[in-house]
């Protein structure tokens, strides 16, 4: 066991492989000894800007080789990183720099947060700034990730875990100095914790600004890497790449391909294992929230087709039915998690509250039963929340952005099928007076990230809520799905 403070991770690899490339993005290099270098003044002007031990810096930066700096420069300082998108409109950062109290924004416009700390994109720190090493500080949370809510107000998720890594860890299969591509987002969970786990290990880090499917496959035979991150929109948009061309590259470094964050048609994760080898393909299951969650590889999935797998050894999983009774084998219920150390051991939240039942098991709004083997399988969810592309969009928030426009009395979003993207945003609109799509567009564009702007809008004039403010979203859904 190596236990290296993320403070000093850069540095302890840059002594091992200082000319080493660290990360790659869009042709553009850094190698470990430039890092630490850069990072080590980067600290010290965030230090100077009043950021210290464990306050939060919110990262509102794209992909790319300053996304890592501003995040490495945050730990240095003794802060946790709290990224968000860098296309979220300024109305919806508002609402996340309000829960968190950041003390430093980075990626925005010079006092675009009236009473904040900022800095833009592409900033760089005074050069007469000492980079000789920092002392060693440890954030007692080393993420905090923002979440949307099913209220439609945001949260931040903050881990227990705190700023140091045991690099002899492989929690991922990850190699050890290997080559790790990440073509999602940074600021969402899963492609942050796999780019970092991967950078912790001393692996090269190849980054993209948006998914390609084919420049994907073109990153994985020039950077030789060996381990990727996906979501199933991705491996359905490679697999629909004409054959000749899938099947052009040499995909022969890759050893894992981790998909998460979103249901997996069965289809297509059996054409995956059949071109790439069921050792080759690994699912993951659960939160943000860490309670607890599933592994499963492709030779296990050949036996148990449609399974996420097994609880991990740290968590205890159970479904429960709607009296809140445990389940026998193929019952579907609502899944709950708990991990072995106790409820809320690891991550807190800022602005919500977690659903839970007796025993500190928690819920993350998922339907699913076991088999008599113990491998679990999901069912619909049980919450509103619509996964699209791998992102989660909560209609809550969504609704609140429409009947703020003028004329609208009231709207429900629901999700609705897209042979792409899994689900699409689809808004209903009451808005008796009339009311034009475009301006209604316009107006969700200063408010809303756009995923989350409904792809298509109906209009109504008639009430799509109760006298006691009720929504029949899963009535709504089904009326629509059975005029497809």
């Amino acid at each position: 066991m190596r236990m290296v403070p993320l403070s000093r991770i850069v540095s302890y690899w840059s002594e091992i492989q200082g000319d080493r490339v660290a990360i790659y993005h869009g042709g553009e290099t850094i190698t470990w000894s430039q890092l630490d270098r850069e990072t080590n003044r980067l600290a010290r002007a965030y230090e100077s800007l009043g950021v210290g031990q464990d306050d939060f810096v919110t990262i509102a930066l794209p992909n790319g080789i300053e996304f890592f700096k501003s995040t490495i420069a945050t730990w240095k300082a003794g802060a946790t990183p709290q990224p968000v998108s860098a296309r979220l409109p300024k109305f919806e950062r508002d609402q996340i720099v309000a829960v968190g109290e950041p003390r430093l924004i980075t990626g925005v416009a010079d006092g675009s947060h009236e009473g904040y700390r900022t800095l833009p994109a592409g900033y760089e720190p005074d050069p007469a700034i000492s980079d000789e090493p920092l002392p060693e500080k440890i954030a007692t949370s080393f993420k905090a990730m923002t979440s949307g809510g099913s209220t439609g107000r945001p949260k931040l998720i903050v881990t227990t875990s705190p700023a140091v890594w045991d690099i002899d860890s492989d929690r991922l299969h990850t190699q050890l100095r290997g080559s790790m591509l990440i073509p999602g987002p940074l600021y969402h969970n899963g492609p942050f914790v796999w780019a970092m786990s991967a950078f912790f290990r001393g692996n090269q880090i190849t980054v993209t600004t948006r998914f390609d499917a084919e420049e994907t496959l073109g990153l994985i035979q020039d950077q030789q890497i060996d381990i990727v991150y996906m979501v199933p929109t991705m491996m359905q948009r490679i697999w629909n790449l004409p054959e000749e061309v899938r099947t052009s590259y040499d995909l022969s470094s890759l050893k894992v391909l981790w998909h998460l964050a979103a249901p997996c048609p069965a289809w297509l994760k059996e054409a995956f294992i059949e071109w790439l080898g069921p050792e080759v393909i690994w699912e993951l299951y659960g939160g943000t929230e860490a309670q607890g969650g599933t592994v499963i590889s492709g030779i296990e999935w050949m036996s148990h087709r449609g399974s996420v797998g097994k609880p991990n050894a740290t968590c205890e999983i159970i479904v429960v039915g709607d009296e809140g009774q445990r389940l026998p084998p193929n019952e579907v219920g609502e899944v709950f998690l708990r991990p072995l150390t106790g409820q809320g051991s690891t991550y807190r939240y800022i602005g919500a509250e977690a659903k839970a039942i007796a025993g500190g098991f928690e819920s993350i709004g998922d339907m699913g039963y076991f088999d008599e083997d113990g491998y679990l399988y999901l069912a619909d969810r049980q919450t509103d929340m619509i996964l699209s592309g791998g992102a989660n969009i909560y209609p809550a928030e969504v609704e609140a952005a429409i009947d703020s426009c003028a004329g609208v009395r009231s709207s429900a979003v629901i999700g609705l099928p897209h042979e792409d993207l899994g689900n699409f945003v689809h808004a209903i609109v009451d808005a008796p007076g009339g009311l034009e799509e475009a301006a209604l567009l316009s107006h969700l564009s200063e408010r809303l990230v756009r995923y989350k702007i409904p792809r298509t809008i109906e209009f109504s004039d008639e009430p799509l809520r109760d006298d006691a403010g009720k929504l029949r979203r899963k009535a709504l859904r089904e009326e629509r799905l059975d005029k497809s």
